[in-house]
């Protein structure tokens, strides 16, 4: 259930659309809050007051001087009166953060999974909850996994856990007593980078993730876009080279088979006759290795070709790259470029590329997020 003594929870549409932006965008002074949400001063004045007397909005210090005239005394929430727990499940590993109203993270928890049965992955989860609330009381945890998600709670499909229809949020509310909001973990990610991030100045954005899979996100016009087939790992099976290996599917060619670090260590380990781990095989590309910089090359070139192909289709202002694989984009830089170079129109416009270091707390971060979002608007799911 929801905290009753969640400042969000009795705020009307109009009070709560005028606190939202405040948090996304804040501190903002009060004609420009006025100017981006089209409302009169006097409109502004009426809504704002009783969020400030309230505490939902505090008044904070100008932090730029102005020559002559009234102080603005600016808006802004007050990050640090609710904090949240974001937890990123993956099949061996529950990596847990705790934030502030910002999703400014503030501690850290990590637990081992030993069991992939959903009540002991609920307890250790709950575990994480325990330590990061030792100081602080969280409203509210978000878990984010590889996976399709229903409803912030039911786990229809996650493979990595051999999971079928698990009910992960009730599970872990009813150990926590607090609400429990899971999501898919791209999903959350980007919604943090919406809300928090570099999405945060954007109405359109993409994201793409390379590492033991392929992923894509896309936010059109400040919403994310999502369907029955969310989490599936669809942008995986995009053909990128009809003469390219074979993913798990059978799919020649596709980002698969191409980008994910099994595809490039297996094989640059083929080919060297030796195992030759992911960041072995980025070393070797850098110090000039005939063989390893093949493949990464090749690989980066592929991945610029999606990226490409995401920009052309969605147009989005700006492209967020990251994953547990990421570091290729860096060590074979000039080949993504080339990529997609040769997929671009030459007249088409740059790219604004965002190239995000990968870090499990990256992705805990964005469970916060969700959580945030939905105690912000009161959709937390109620057990």
């Amino acid at each position: 259930m929801l905290d009753s003594a969640s400042p969000w929870t009795p705020l009307s549409p109009s009070s709560r659309r005028v606190a939202l932006e405040v948090l996304v965008h804040g501190p903002l002074a009060r004609t420009e809050l006025a100017r981006r949400l089209d409302l009169s001063t006097a409109s502004l004045t009426r809504i704002t007051k009783p969020l400030v007397d309230s505490g939902v909005l505090r008044e904070v210090p100008e932090t730029t001087a102005r020559s002559s005239g009234r102080p603005l005394q600016p808006l802004d929430v007050d990050p640090s009166r609710q904090q949240f727990v974001g937890i990123k499940l993956t099949g061996f590993r529950a990596y847990g953060v705790l934030t502030d109203l910002r999703a400014n993270i503030l501690a850290t928890c990590t637990r081992e999974i030993t069991s992939q049965v959903p009540a002991d992955v609920a307890q250790v989860l709950t575990d994480v909850v325990v330590d990061l609330s030792a100081e602080h009381a969280p409203s509210a945890v978000g878990v984010g996994l590889g996976g399709v998600v229903r409803d912030f709670t039911l786990v229809r499909r996650a493979p990595f856990l051999h999971w079928r229809d698990i009910d992960l949020g009730r599970a872990l509310s009813e150990r926590t007593h607090l609400p429990v909001a899971v999501s898919n973990d791209l999903d959350a990610l980007m919604e943090a980078e919406h809300w928090f991030g570099d999405g945060r100045d954007v109405h359109n954005f993409a994201a793409l993730t390379i590492g033991a899979g392929v992923g894509g996100g896309l936010v059109i016009h400040d919403r994310l876009v999502t369907g029955p087939d969310s989490g599936l790992g669809l942008l995986g099976h995009f053909p990128l080279d009809p003469l390219g290996p074979v993913c798990g599917e059978g799919h020649r060619g596709c980002a698969d088979a191409l980008l994910t670090t099994d595809a490039i260590h297996s094989q640059v380990s083929m080919l060297l006759g030796r195992p030759v781990a992911y960041d072995e095989v980025l070393d070797l590309a850098a110090a000039g290795d005939p063989t390893a910089e093949r493949i990464v090359g090749g690989a980066a070139h592929a991945f610029g070709t999606l990226i490409a192909a995401v920009a052309n289709i969605a147009q989005p202002e700006r492209i967020i790259l990251t994953g547990e694989g990421i570091r290729l984009a860096r060590v074979s830089e000039q080949s993504l470029l080339a990529g997609i170079t040769q997929a671009r129109q030459p007249e088409a416009s740059p790219l604004d590329l965002r190239i995000l270091d990968d870090d499990p707390t990256l992705w805990a971060r964005g469970a916060a997020a969700v959580a945030i979002q939905r105690a912000v608007l009161s959709e937390l799911p109620r057990f």
